[in-house]
């Protein structure tokens, strides 16, 4: 059914028990010094107010600072973040490292719910819980954890000030870290929040306690997200994305929009952004989606324009464009595997080649100060500490098993503007930048080619809708292979099959005149699943060959190179990527390497539909168009095993379905 906004009781306000500016007031003057009741003075939106009192009501913290952003309270927040131990300083200046509990180091699904009204549909990949048990939750759970504490109150913009889908957002915490990282993460929009409520019409509101930061108290976390009233609650935790909750938690929020109140007009969407600097010095912009850990940030960085590297607000302009932000002006990365071959412009930032403020979690950090994590390209340390104590390279768990130098999930936070490929002006401009290519990728060892691009809209749309993934560390309790539909699922609040006629209307819609080609990609093909030992799996390819997929995608987004007709999508030609190697980065791309690339394993496709088919059968509602996609890719790819057998390589697809 359709979502309505602010039905049932507003759990915050019931709780709280403030209903007035006047009741409001008080509790403002009763909290605040001089100087903080001065900074709330200049907010006049009554129902924000009146939010934030109800959050002092709630919580019972012995005093309020509000947080304006301003070079002071920076510097106080990084200050005190370091005072009360939630982070402490490393050997470069500006950075420094927090540590969760070895019980918070990622999502923690199981104990995430969307409260919800007796009457509402939820996605069924997630949980939920009725307004009236978690109003008992939360009053129990919640109610006077910050007694004797500090309530900290931020006001963030999800975007540009200004921009057509930028949403403004309120954070309240007792975390000194959470604000730190907000304020690195996000644009402050404390001088013009009431502006921009006007301009959205809308408004987040986020509570958080860390509790008493202890193990024994981490099943008593919870993270509730309010869809009716667009409020999340978030206790006993503090892992950024169990906290920040701006991100995960008003993304959530920015897609029941999209997908219910701004239908045709907007997308919110688990994507980088990025440009690309093409022939004559064109600018090309990419928007692409991939699950947490399957490549998203290095992807995003290849770019010479990088814009963001996580998530995505869009939509259709008036010149029929479609347009993007980054509800973000940082990013909050995995940091396994990023090294100096993979990720040169993050490393400049990491090891000290240029000044930047950086926040570390869940790394090792060696007795002279110094960040060591798992795939950096350097020698670990003999000694360290990490979050769960001292580390030496024999240190074992349990169950014998040996206990990596860094946590899968370690991060660092940093500002975009210290990253030499991000385009400042551009990524903070509120008229966006406009898409021209729309990328899915997940990681698949063995069926779809690098790169191929849908030869419709719809085809486009199904590809989001089929990226699969190996489970990831990203999320605590999740195992093997999961269904990732445009790596957005985890984070859409209602049904699957309203979510996908959001999508199908979009990309369909007679306003956007100038569309984007629509791609999927996949760095993770193994040796083993090409013609080589069932056991080898290592990638058909390397983590650098990403730039030349996005260059020849570049060049089909311009219409420079043909493409050969295939029946899941248009695929690169062996010429054109033999020149696209060479002129990125200096490789010599094989035919050998192409025809194992590029061969169509048949039974491996159409068992992947037929997957997906099943999937999506159980799914109430769901949009027809889906199956007559798979329906007719299916049709055609029988036809080419009738020809050609169950391996199909490129010069037999070419001779079936011809360039175009």
């Amino acid at each position: 059914m359709l979502l309505e906004l602010k039905k049932g009781q507003d759990i915050l306000s019931g709780i709280g028990g403030i209903s007035s500016i006047a009741e409001a007031q008080k509790l403002f003057d009763e909290k605040c010094d001089q100087e903080n009741r001065e900074k709330i003075a200049s907010i006049t939106n009554e129902e924000a107010l009146v939010k934030i009192a109800n959050a002092i009501s709630l919580l019972k913290p012995e005093s309020v600072w509000i947080n304006s952003a301003n070079e002071k309270d920076l510097a106080h927040a990084k200050a005190m973040a370091q005072q009360n131990g939630e982070e402490f300083a490393l050997k470069l200046d500006e950075h420094t490292c927090h540590f969760d509990l070895p019980e918070d180091q990622a999502r923690l699904v199981k104990q995430t719910f969307y409260i919800v009204n007796e009457d509402e549909d939820i996605s069924v990949l997630a949980k939920k819980m009725i307004r009236s048990e978690a109003y008992d939750y939360i009053e129990n759970t919640m109610g006077g954890i910050m007694q004797g504490k500090t309530m900290l109150v931020s006001f963030w913009n999800r975007g540009p000030v200004g921009a057509k889908a930028s949403i403004p957002a309120i954070m309240i915490t007792d975390s000194f870290y959470v604000v730190h990282s907000g304020n690195i993460l996000y644009p402050t929009v404390f001088k013009s929040f009431d502006d921009e409520v006007k301009r959205a019409g809308v408004f987040f509101t986020n509570t958080h306690s860390m509790g008493t930061f202890k193990s024994e108290d981490v099943p008593k976390a919870r993270i509730f997200m309010d869809r009716s009233w667009q409020t999340t609650f978030s206790m006993y935790c503090t892992y950024a994305g169990n906290t920040l909750m701006l991100k995960k938690g008003n993304h959530r929020f920015a897609v029941d929009l999209a997908t219910y109140y701004r239908k045709e007009e907007q997308l919110s969407e688990h994507m980088f952004v990025t440009g690309l600097t093409g022939p004559d010095g064109r600018k090309t912009f990419f928007a692409g989606a991939a699950p947490s850990g399957c490549g998203k940030t290095t992807t995003a960085m290849v770019g010479t324009d990088f814009i963001g590297d996580d998530l995505a607000q869009i939509w259709i302009e008036d010149d029929g464009t479609m347009r993007a932000v980054n509800p973000e002006v940082g990013i909050f990365g995995i940091v396994r595997d990023v090294n100096r071959e993979s990720d040169p412009y993050l490393m400049k930032c990491l090891r000290g080649d240029k000044t930047a403020e950086v926040i570390w979690s869940n790394v090792c950090i060696d007795e002279d100060g110094v960040p060591h994590w798992v795939g950096s390209g350097e020698e670990p340390p003999a000694k360290g500490k990490n979050f769960q104590g001292e580390w030496t390279p024999d240190k074992k768990d349990a169950s014998g098993k040996s206990i990596p130098v860094s946590h899968p999930n370690s991060r660092v936070t940093l500002n975009c503007a210290d990253i030499d490929n991000y385009n400042k002006e551009l990524g903070t401009d509120p008229a966006g930048v406009p898409i021209k290519v729309i990328t899915y990728s997940g990681r698949d060892s063995n069926t779809m080619p690098p790169v191929w691009v849908g030869k419709t809209a719809d085809q486009g749309v199904v590809i989001g809708a089929s990226i699969l993934s190996a489970a990831t560390a990203t999320e605590i309790g999740a195992t093997g292979v999961n269904r990732q539909p445009w790596a957005n699922a985890p984070f859409t609040p209602g049904p699957l099959a309203d979510y996908m006629e959001a999508q199908f209307s979009f990309f369909n819609s007679d306003k956007l005149s100038q569309k984007p080609i629509m791609a999927g990609l996949n760095y993770f093909l193994t040796h083993g699943a090409r013609g080589g030992d069932a056991e080898d799996t290592r990638l058909l390819g390397e983590k650098r060959d990403v730039i030349a997929w996005l260059t020849w995608l570049e060049r089909r987004a311009h219409n420079e190179v043909k493409a050969i007709d295939t029946p899941i999508g248009y695929v690169p030609l062996y010429e054109d990527l033999k020149k696209v190697f060479d002129e990125t980065i200096g490789k010599e791309y094989t035919k050998e390497l192409y025809d194992r690339q590029f061969s169509f394993y048949i039974d491996n496709i159409v068992s992947r539909i037929d997957l997906q088919k099943e999937a999506y059968g159980k799914e109430k509602d769901c949009p027809s168009r889906i199956f007559d996609v798979y329906n007719k890719q299916r049709e055609g790819l029988e036809s080419l095993k009738t020809s050609y057998g169950s391996i199909v390589s490129p010069e037999q697809l070419i001779e079936a379905g011809g360039l175009k």
